[in-house]
């Protein structure tokens, strides 16, 4: 198998309203950036693929503008995914891995303040079963962290420790929407609080790939991708045990997560209580502390939709870039109550 490596990582200031700022003039000086950290040009990439969703935009085919300001003349190899930017860079890395590419651009962005998201998001859900009835995303969380509080496996107390740990590690996160431990909040979905809940926000963030040599050359610490799996759960959320991720630890297997100790976890966890999950579905309460979790913030302090999950993989990256870290995790989903789930493992040299 190829050495591909994240060789560069760069992410916008995340606001709660972008309304004068289009999606590309948004995106655009996040792009100059990852290519300035490893001085190619846009024409020095083999690949580009990017990820985003038509029903925030609120049109079809919106991609191609944002793939206009990206330069698609000279024709560009080029894909895009319906999805978090992180299913693209798992895209990218299979054409790496292939050896169809030598280096990848992947970028990702966001605007949710246009509409309502929570309406927005109900797309996701069966059309036939659950779509009907208008369960909005923080009801279906609701009902994930009412189960986990029946199962004894957390507490509205323990909820909002999670909130105020994540935040305050956000405070050294220039990026990051919402910064430094807060109250808990109002109540909003019982037992969810306002405080239990991510931002609603706009963002991009973009990865740069490269392989082998490549990447050495292009940065004096890459961040080697020795793993990188992504599993689904099933649809219907009646089958499912809420409680537990059996996707994300199939993935965490899969990518070699368990084999040797982590020292930072980036989880992509939007509701305190889907943290609760994810730390028992990677054994990481059994950690003794030995691993920091989401040292940026995490969704809880910016959660741009389509790019949340790519900024794990980039958070990740770019501590083992400066050295902070040796052997990380990063994680991001997608759905209704982690319906899907990518874990990749990074390494240093």
């Amino acid at each position: 198998m190829r050495e591909v490596a994240i060789v560069a990582f760069g992410q916008s200031v995340h606001v709660r309203d972008s309304a004068e700022t289009s999606e590309v003039e948004m995106l655009m000086p996040v792009l100059h950036d990852v290519l300035a950290q490893t001085g190619l040009a846009a024409r020095d990439i083999d690949f580009t693929c990017s990820g985003s969703c038509d029903y925030l935009a609120g049109r079809a085919f919106s991609f191609t503008m944002a793939l206009d300001g990206v330069g698609a003349w000279p024709p560009i190899c080029e894909s895009h995914v319906e999805m978090d930017g992180a299913w693209a860079l798992y895209e990218a890395w299979v054409k790496i891995l292939t050896g169809e590419a030598d280096t990848a651009l992947v970028y990702a962005y966001g605007k949710s303040s246009p509409g309502d998201l929570r309406e927005v998001l109900t797309r996701q859900l069966d059309p036939y079963c659950v779509a009907p009835l208008w369960p909005d995303s923080v009801a279906l969380a609701a009902l994930q962290a009412q189960a986990l509080i029946d199962a004894g496996l957390t507490d509205e107390r323990a909820l909002a420790g999670i909130a105020a740990r994540s935040r305050t590690a956000a405070e050294s996160n220039p990026h990051a929407q919402l910064r430094g431990a807060g109250p808990a909040g109002e109540p909003l979905v019982a037992p969810l609080r306002t405080g239990d809940c991510p931002p609603i926000g706009d963002g991009a963030a973009a990865v740069v790939l490269a392989a082998g040599d490549t990447a050495r050359r292009l940065t004096a610490r890459p961040a080697w991708i020795r793993g990188l799996d992504h599993r689904i759960e099933a649809h219907s959320l009646g089958v499912r045990d809420l409680t537990d991720s059996p996707s994300t630890r199939l993935a965490a297997q899969r990518a070699g997560a368990f084999e040797r100790p982590l020292d930072t976890v980036e989880l992509h966890a939007p509701f305190t209580s889907q943290e609760v999950v994810l730390r028992r579905a990677l054994d990481l309460d059994a950690a003794d502390g030995t691993v920091r979790i989401n040292p940026s913030g995490g969704a809880l302090a910016a959660n741009p939709v389509m790019a949340t999950g790519l900024i794990r993989l980039g958070e990740a990256a770019a501590r083992i870039h400066r050295g902070a870290s040796d052997r990380a995790l990063a994680h991001a989903t997608s759905g209704p109550c982690l319906q899907q789930n990518l874990v990749a493992v990074l390494e240093g040299e």
